[in-house]
């Protein structure tokens, strides 16, 4: 027995379609064991898709057993004939991601009564609701309203409003800020029963930052706790029986701040909120990963004892939370809760991946059309490259994947200077690496091979649909800029033998290297910030012997940096880099300069040339890990000495540095 609603596919049809010729699935305990006035009900989750519906890398151009809604959507089949009762949600961060969102939003358009192929698959497996996440911004406001018009589902978004009310329940908000699902239940008994789910979404304020050229003026944005104390008690006015919180934002500290962006700790407690769905930071809870956070059972899936759940990223696990119900008079509360994720392949020993699932057939028929064309549009050579273009090294040496993207950015923003009053300032660029390893795995890095450059490489390159911006920052905010950056690395204490270098908690799209002037990192050094930007080892610095043009730096000394809107209006807290010091807005995304410099060129050489690394440090080495491709390219690395190590954790490499 299900939940009453209306899907576009039938339950029946839709488990003949993905499990045809399986045996019969056990029920789930609570299912059997409900008792009169007692329900089952399970939630089921999806979050942070970026448009990856089938199990195919679009960079790599080839298949990939690690993602696609069209894998998940196996799972989503089993637990719904598992449990009496469901519920399918989307956590946000559907709509850009991968080529195919790139494909849809610059090439194909949306225009009125268009489908985008995400929401065909959605609607295709019965969702029920859906919230924004911040990428669902990435292309403006027109196309998010053309994109979510062909939902079967509500999207709901709490914090978002066109316009600010005296409190959150005043605000016109961009999209409902909830809804309220009327539906049918049955106990353990069979008696059936109405129930009011009522479902509420939220996303980082920080949108407003990240996405300012499309927002400003347009929407604003509140504190995500803030909203939610004012919207809660409304939906238990409205008779929600049980309130599920659609969180875009991750598992952070447990201490609320104003704004702050990973809110899902403190959102937990704000009273009526019965679970949670978590996102936005492509984890997976409950995980080993959360041991230690406050307020937070990484064991057993709570946060502040209510169960929540964070579906990984791109497909890769389906989240499921499962409440036992019971009837108390009017009144539903929680009797017990399981969470749970469900992962569609897994990492063997070997390095290889075994998928779990197959792709449901209809899913992939859904979109096969706009797969079809996304492949098309990823082939088109637009350029050659006489250098390897890889990421493996990008951490630890300059890199010619991220060399090419500040020759780029230098050579667009050289020309919007021409004219203005900061012509013959001189112009640095920064630039970092996307795909670095990391969460996304030991595949996980950009190489593209000596001969043709195509739009899938370019996406490879830059994989955000970032704008280009420029700053005018002085000697000493570029000192700053470095010193954020160098976070990237643990201090290592002089003589050390194999210390690690890297550290787990810096993101690697945080670590700009800036071209144009050269310096060293000491890594003896503490660092001067901490992960989140704030400066904590104020007077030090991890940056010497930072010149330019040969001549030491001044604190006096300007300079424009080329660099993103999202780097240039605050993202990731960097001296220089705050929103205060634009000098340049373009209306060209980073991804199309780079087409069109390749284009231009016609062969690109982008030989790193070296300009940082690090302050030599006798007697010491360091460790740190990479993808196994990266064995074949080591000696050619510039400034540094690198030497294989093993085998890493999880099928990385292990790299050795003798500093």
């Amino acid at each position: 027995m299900t939940l009453r609603t209306s899907t576009a596919l039938s339950r029946r049809a839709f488990l003949g379609t993905a499990a045809a010729g399986a045996t019969m699935i056990a029920l789930h305990p609570y299912s059997a064991r409900a008792a009169g006035s007692q329900v089952h009900l399970r939630i089921m989750e999806t979050t942070d898709l970026h448009v990856h519906v089938f199990p195919y890398n679009y960079y790599s151009d080839k298949p990939d057993d690690t993602v696609g809604l069209a894998r998940t959507a196996a799972h989503i089949a089993d637990i719904r004939a598992e449990a009496t009762n469901s519920i399918l949600v989307d956590n946000g961060d559907f709509l850009q991601g991968n080529p195919m969102g790139d494909y849809i939003a610059y090439e194909r358009g949306m225009k009125d009564g268009d489908m985008h192929p995400v929401i065909q698959a959605m609607n295709t497996l019965g969702y029920e609701a859906s919230t924004l996440g911040n990428h669902e911004f990435n292309y403006g406001l027109s196309f998010l309203e053309k994109a979510l018009a062909g939902a079967n589902f509500p999207v709901v978004s709490a914090n978002i409003a066109k316009k600010l009310g005296a409190d959150p329940t005043k605000d016109e908000t961009l999209l409902k800020p909830y809804v309220i699902l009327d539906r049918v239940v049955t106990d353990g008994d069979g008696v059936e029963h109405q129930i009011k789910v009522g479902l509420i979404g939220f996303v980082p304020p920080q949108v407003m930052n990240w996405d300012r050229k499309h927002l400003e003026g347009n929407v604003q944005a509140r504190d995500i706790v803030e909203t939610a104390k004012a919207w809660v008690p409304q939906m238990k006015e409205a008779g929600a029986n049980v309130i599920i919180a659609l969180s875009h934002s991750g598992i952070g500290s447990a201490q609320h701040e104003d704004g702050m962006e990973n809110a899902s700790v403190p959102l937990a407690e704000v009273d009526g909120i019965d679970a949670l769905m978590t996102g936005h930071s492509h984890l997976v809870f409950p995980s080993p990963k959360f041991d230690g956070f406050a307020a937070v059972d990484a064991a057993k899936g709570t946060i502040h004892g209510k169960p929540a759940v964070m579906g990984g990223f791109w497909g890769s696990d389906l989240g499921v939370i499962d409440l036992m119900l019971e009837k108390d008079g009017a009144e539903w509360r929680v009797l017990m809760s399981e969470t749970a994720t469900r992962p569609i392949s897994k990492r063997n020993e070997d390095r290889s991946i075994t998928a779990l699932v197959e792709s449901v057939p209809t899913v992939l028929a859904a979109v096969q059309g706009d797969h079809d064309a996304t492949l098309d549009y990823v082939r088109r050579a637009v350029g050659k490259t006489d250098t390897p273009l890889h990421s493996y090294f990008a951490l630890v040496a300059d890199d010619p994947s991220v060399q090419v993207v500040t020759n780029a950015q230098t050579w667009y923003i050289a020309e919007m200077m021409k004219g203005t009053k900061w012509e013959g300032l001189p112009i640095l660029s920064a630039g970092a690496p996307f795909k670095a390893g990391g969460r996304g795995g030991p595949e996980y890095y950009t190489e593209v091979p000596v001969g043709d450059v195509a739009i899938k490489n370019v996406a490879d390159l830059y994989l955000y649909p970032n704008t280009i911006r420029a700053v005018k920052i002085n000697g000493e905010q570029l000192r700053g800029w470095l010193d954020r950056s160098a976070g990237m690395f643990n201090q290592i204490e002089p003589g050390s033998t194999d210390a690690k270098l890297l550290s787990d908690s810096f993101p690697s799209y945080n670590f700009d290297v800036i071209d144009g002037v050269s310096y060293q990192i000491d890594l003896s050094q503490p660092n001067r910030f901490d992960k989140d930007g704030a400066e904590v080892a104020p007077g030090t610095s991890r940056i010497v012997n930072l010149t330019f043009e040969g001549q030491p730096v001044t604190d006096d000394m300007e300079f424009v940096v080329a660099t993103n809107n999202y780097r240039a209006s605050g993202g990731g807290s960097f001296p220089g880099a705050m929103g205060d010091t634009v000098i340049f807005e373009g209306p060209d995304t980073n991804r199309d300069i780079i087409v069109r410099y390749i284009v231009e060129k016609g062969t690109i050489s982008p030989a790193a040339d070296a300009n940082w690394t690090f302050a030599p440090m006798d007697g010491t080495t360091v460790l740190f890990e990479t993808g196994p491709g990266a064995a074949k390219y080591a000696a050619d690395v510039k400034g540094v000495t690198i030497e294989e190590a093993g085998a890493g954790e999880g099928g990385f490499a292990l790299f050795r540095i003798t500093l």
